[in-house]
């Protein structure tokens, strides 16, 4: 059906919303050893292989929030995983787990540099009454033009989520406004919801740090 997890050994790949609540009072000189500690350690798990990535989403003041691809034999791992990195003391985390696509891209897309990545969660809206045949001609489309815009650098990753007919996409393009002509050309495009997450970089994702996961 799709590809197995890029680094292996049955792993599960899960989108985590890290979300972090400094109590008042706390010193200063407090958080930034709590925050220098966390980067330590986040490279310790991206050399272990299950931190993959992480950006920063648009955040409102005084927000500070997380998003980190992880990867880990099961929800139960996963949770040892969160548990041992240190801000987790002020932090809560809202886990997604994320299943296979049949159109991700077979090799990892290199990040360009310059370039906006953007999260975009698709939803399918296919009505009921709608033709087998002009479906099943789309999805063959639909598949076809995903590797083509792999190919030129735009798909990055692509997965299952939770539910009926939605799906996770990683994109890489110059602004939101090439983003939203690349989603246009979908063949599935007519029967999409979509909704879009412009990221940030994170200062200890491993794709900066040097700090990679574990080849597949």
């Amino acid at each position: 059906m799709g590809n197995e997890s890029r680094i292996g050994g049955g792993h599960v790949q899960y989108l985590v919303t890290m979300t972090t609540h400094v109590p008042e009072g706390v010193p200063e000189a407090t958080v930034d050893d709590v925050r220098g500690r966390e980067a330590a350690r986040a490279r310790e798990l991206a050399a272990r292989g299950h931190l993959l990535r992480l950006w920063r989403p648009p955040l409102r003041p005084g927000e500070w929030r997380t998003l980190g691809l992880f990867a880990a034999d099961d929800e139960d791992r996963l949770g040892e995983v969160l548990a041992s990195m240190p801000l987790r003391i002020w932090r809560d985390d809202q886990v997604t787990p994320l299943s296979p696509h049949p159109n991700d891209p077979p090799s990892p897309t290199p990040l360009r540099r310059g370039a906006t990545e953007f999260l975009t969660t698709f939803t399918e809206t296919i009505p009921d009454g709608a033709d087998p045949g002009t479906v099943d001609d789309a999805r063959a489309a639909e598949a076809r033009k995903t590797r083509e815009l792999a190919d030129q650098g735009y798909l990055v990753r692509l997965w299952r989520l939770p539910g009926h007919g939605q799906a996770l996409g990683l994109w890489q393009a110059d602004d939101a406004g090439q983003l939203q002509g690349i989603l246009a050309s979908l063949p599935l495009g007519p029967w999409l919801n979509v909704e879009t997450v412009p990221l940030a970089e994170h200062p200890n994702d491993p794709a900066l740090t040097g700090k990679p996961p574990a080849a597949p």
